[in-house]
């Protein structure tokens, strides 16, 4: 069941694209990665799927309602953490957390509150006033905010920015865990690791939208399966019987290494170390590349700049 679904989504500033044409669906339990350089449109398009701001045209559907129709509804429904959460710095952190409860009909305030400032290890401070807290600090009591309400759908603007990589690991941790329950999550986020380690699948944007998939379909869309065999000696009858492997699509020889590129690295490996050793050859290492997300978002981006030059 699709819990965010994106049609033709674009939003306009005078002359100006924002987010252009977007078409995206995000499945119920799903922690998608929205990834993007500065100015690609990521916050605009959290903005227009979590009610705040209305689409120039195209329209979206979160939790089953629209955002541009039913705003009120779907606060009702949805989490949001922005970049820079904004909270009553001279009350305490538990008195901002029941002021923000107060919104939502239907829950128990005290239980909530209680259950959230523990759950982000913020009770022994409940009492102390916000603007006592570090950045840390205050991310996770926003996080704790955007949960009260126990909400389907958590959209997360650049949750770990600005943070020490402690605490950044302990809200990743906490995301992860909230994954783990089922929540659909959105995940804006400028950490391509962050994103690899939390996220099914991954959504690059630049105003519109570059590639959707999971990282690992993404790395052999951009790039080679090559696997490295490290040998004693390389010699021409098992050169020739590689070449002769119908899954066997290049192959290269540089001294005592064969480089092969394969269909399917996973599938096709042991028969390929096989063939070499039933054509007499020792077999000394196996090995693939593997690249980074890292690669594969800088790869897409540099493919946008080519397109769009």
């Amino acid at each position: 069941m699709a819990m965010i679904e994106a049609y033709g989504l674009t939003k306009n500033f005078d002359d100006n694209t924002a987010v252009g044409d977007l078409n995206l669906t995000v499945e119920e339990g799903e922690v998608l990665g929205f990834l993007g350089p500065n100015g690609a449109g990521k916050t605009t398009t959290i903005r227009m799927l979590a009610g705040i701001i209305v689409p120039t045209s195209g329209h979206a559907q979160v939790a089953g309602l629209r955002p541009d129709q039913e705003p009120e509804r779907l606060h009702e429904v949805v989490g949001l953490l922005t970049e820079s959460p904004g909270f009553y710095y001279r009350l305490s952190a538990q008195r901002n957390l029941e002021y923000f409860a107060g919104f939502y009909s239907g829950i128990e305030i005290d239980t909530q509150v209680e259950k959230y400032l523990r759950l982000m290890g913020l009770w022994e401070r409940r009492q102390d006033r916000v603007g006592t807290f570090s950045k840390g600090m205050r991310k996770r009591l926003a996080l704790a905010r955007a949960l009260l309400h126990e909400p389907k759908v958590l959209f997360l603007d650049e949750p770990t920015a600005g943070l020490d990589p402690e605490v950044a690991r302990e809200v990743r941790d906490m995301i992860k865990a909230l994954g783990v329950e089922g929540r659909t999550i959105f995940l804006s986020t400028h950490n391509l690791a962050e994103a690899e380690l939390l996220c099914q699948r991954i959504a690059v944007i630049r105003t519109r939208l570059l590639a959707l998939d999971t990282p690992e379909r993404l790395r052999r869309r951009l790039f080679r399966r090559e696997v490295t065999v490290r040998l004693e000696t390389v010699g021409s009858p098992m050169l020739d019987a590689v070449k002769k492997l119908a899954f066997v699509q290049k192959v290269s020889q540089d001294s005592n290494r064969l480089t092969v590129e394969l269909a399917d690295p996973e599938k096709n490996r042991p028969e390929l170390v096989k063939c070499i050793v039933d054509a007499g050859g020792r077999v000394m290492d196996v090995s693939e590349e593997r690249h980074s997300l890292e690669e594969v978002y800088f790869n897409l981006i540099k493919e946008e700049g080519n397109y769009g030059s």
